[in-house]
């Protein structure tokens, strides 16, 4: 019996458990001694029938997922759970916490599932570029019909305990002594098998299938996984089990292994490590429960939301009434949709909002653990704001800027203690986006950005923190793929081509698309605001700003890259827009060339690797992955290819550099080629 695995006796009932903390992750060492386990039950004469449960706060979680870049050791846990299904006596799986993938598969192999009030099940294989290999897609349909496992199984849901009783996947819910129960219940089928295997799979209408499955593929963005889901998923209608746990089985080996599902595993990790910091300094934590909003405008409302929602009590200040009463009552409406639409309880709306104030004076802010500023974009109003801040606040207190862009610590400066003093950039909406940057000040305490990570945890959100310079980390690489996409235009692309080969590689939205939603005249002012530092030996591109100067700001003055008619994007190409690029073109005396979609990719794609080892060279990153999380999390970086890091790993440095170095000649004056080495580390 290997360690992970612990064996007792409750009179005729063994009890396997499964002891691999923090979250029991099947690893192969606990395959192996589940395998044991059930072999040394079988041949027990005085056990009849076995509980397998997990230890400490969960069941098992999920796979060891650091197993699937490598081959998979013996046993597999198709074996495992054979082994279970062909074991003469009854074994019964008790859930509390998490059972997901394989843990779940698991739980489906044995004769019966009781689970303690608050567990969760699911298969999130899918999420990970996978699909469920260990029968999860021939079990689940014979319980649930295959419409309902294609939609949990593609979208990766953690299915509560109530429903999944309701459902029939669970047979029994406890609101205690799981442990104690699970034997009771286990005596109760002394004699019996109940393999889900032997049951049939429900008919299902080939219209709701297909409702179903078009549901799933719109949602999973057509990705192969998805596809091969539905149809191991389908299989379950017209295959006996055996052969559809081999197909499942062969399809995951594959899937495993492909480019994707690494990409996707790429960006877990990256993801998981970011609050790594937390436990190693939980101790000199500062206390949040009341935060400040300075500024009532889209950002300060969507904050706000964001932290009701994580149960704080938020107070909005704005010395413009109008402003204070709109931004009031774009939260109180976000609550109030929310539980008209059924996302929310309207007793629990009731409850956040009671917790929300505002008001127009500043002495109210004195009661508030964390303030974060949210007013406009200019250095002069933000230590205008920092002043009033500094008069009012508890000495206590943390102080936040929201900028996107401006110098912290130039705004840290005027305030008495500046170790109090950070960055918090927050994505519009604020409300909706997971994506957050933290940003370190040169004096900024330790323990406040601990802290912050802490409340950006608690907000649901998947922070970054960055050392403090220009744009930070997200919008730098954007900076430089914007700037590289606009260097295409005068060379011969046009937005809709380049926009369009972006949207199919699988970012969100194309480049030109993104400035006329936020408003072109927000970058303008940016440049404009450069200018007299801007090189001018180095490449510039104007046509954004003769667009501007031409009053076309985008989606809200009905026009800038594109035309837009009653607020919807024309698909005709813009004559004016043409004219102002080709102007540009001839203005520089280039001859414009044909692209194509694989190029502008590519050269996308290369400025951001380039500008990601700018970042790691000027230490304003700590962990390279981390620009890939904030691509994917908040620049519509497609999930599936992990980022630009793992892609540059995955081309090998030589070949990167070799690309680089075209890239440099191309982009022309202006155009820095950065150390790789800190890509590769």
């Amino acid at each position: 019996m290997t360690s992970k695995i612990n064996i007792h006796h409750e009179a005729d009932v063994m009890v396997i458990t499964v002891n691999n903390p923090p979250i029991n992750a099947g690893s192969t060492e606990v395959r192996k001694g589940l395998l044991e386990a059930i072999e040394l039950f079988q041949g027990d004469p005085k056990s009849s029938a076995a509980v397998i449960i997990g230890g400490g706060s969960t069941f098992i979680a999920g796979s060891d997922i650091k197993e699937f870049s490598q081959p998979l050791a013996e046993p597999h846990l198709p074996n495992v759970i054979s082994a279970i299904e062909n074991c003469p006596k009854p074994v019964v799986c008790a859930l509390h916490g998490a059972a997901l993938g394989g843990g779940f598969e698991l739980a489906l192999g044995c004769d019966a599932r009781i689970a303690l009030e608050g567990a969760l099940v699911g298969l999130p294989e899918v999420t990970l570029g996978i699909i469920p290999g260990a029968g999860g897609t021939q079990r689940l349909p014979r319980l649930i019909g295959v419409e309902k496992s294609i939609e949990f199984i593609c979208a990766g849901t953690r299915i509560k305990a109530d429903e999944a009783l309701k459902l029939g996947i669970i047979n029994k819910l406890v609101k205690e002594d799981l442990l104690g129960n699970a034997i009771q219940f286990a005596r109760s089928l002394i004699g019996q098998k109940n393999r889900i295997r032997d049951i049939a799979t429900p008919k299902a209408e080939a219209s709701s299938v297909l409702a179903a499955t078009q549901k799933a593929l719109k949602a999973g963005k057509n990705r192969p996984n998805v596809n091969k889901a539905i149809e191991m998923i389908s299989n379950a209608l017209t295959l006996p089990i055996d052969q559809g746990l081999a197909i499942e089985r062969e399809v995951f080996q594959e899937l495993r292994i492909a480019t994707e599902a690494k990409a996707l595993r790429h960006q877990f990790f990256a993801e998981r490590k970011l609050f790594k910091a937390l436990g190693s300094d939980e101790q000199n934590l500062k206390t949040i429960e009341q935060v400040a909003v300075i500024g009532s405008g889209t950002m300060g409302s969507g904050i706000a939301m964001a932290c009701l929602s994580a149960g704080y009590k938020v107070l909005i200040l704005d010395q413009n009434e109008v402003a204070l009463a709109n931004g009031a009552k774009k939260v109180v409406d976000f609550y109030e949709s929310r539980v008209k639409s059924g996302k929310i309880a309207e007793d629990k709306a009731s409850a956040i909002l009671k917790g929300f104030t505002h008001s127009t004076q500043w002495a109210d802010i004195a009661s508030a653990d964390l303030i974060i500023e949210a007013v406009f974009e200019e250095m002069e109003v933000k230590h205008v704001v920092f002043q009033k801040i500094e008069e009012n606040a508890s000495p206590n207190a943390l102080l936040a800027s929201n900028t996107s862009y401006l110098d912290i610590d130039a705004i840290a400066i005027k305030t008495k203690n500046p170790s109090r003093v950070f960055g918090l950039h927050f994505f519009s909406p604020a409300q909706v986006m997971k994506l957050i940057e933290i940003v370190r000040c040169k004096q900024t305490e330790p323990s406040v950005i601990t802290t912050a990570l802490q409340f950006a945890k608690r907000l649901g959100k998947t922070p970054v923190i960055s050392a403090n310079a220009f744009g930070f980390i997200g919008n730098r690489i954007y900076a430089a793929y914007r700037r590289q996409c606009e260097f295409m235009l005068e060379e011969g692309a046009y937005p809709e081509q380049i926009d369009k080969a972006l949207e199919e590689y699988g970012f969100a939205m194309g480049p030109f698309a993104v400035s006329d939603m936020s408003g072109l005249d927000i970058a303008w002012a940016m440049r404009k605001s450069q200018a007299a530092t801007r090189n001018p030996e180095h490449r510039y591109v104007n046509i954004a700003d003769q667009l501007c100067l031409a009053g076309r700001f985008g989606r809200k003055t009905g026009s800038g890259f594109y035309q837009y008619l009653d607020g919807k994007k024309s698909n005709a190409v813009d004559s004016f827009v043409k004219k102002i690029i080709v102007e540009a073109s001839d203005a520089k005396g280039i001859t414009r060339r044909e692209f194509t979609n694989t190029e502008i990719v590519n050269r996308v794609l290369l400025a951001m690797m380039n500008e990601i080892a700018h970042l790691a060279s000027e230490k304003v990153v700590g962990d390279v992955t981390d620009c890939d999380v904030a691509l994917v999390n908040g620049y519509g970086f497609p999930r599936w290819c992990g980022g630009p890091v793992f892609i540059a790993r995955e081309m090998g440095k030589d070949k990167l550099e070799s690309e680089i170095a075209n890239l440099a000649k191309i982009s022309g004056p202006g155009f820095m080629k950065a150390n790789l080495d800190g890509l590769f580390e």
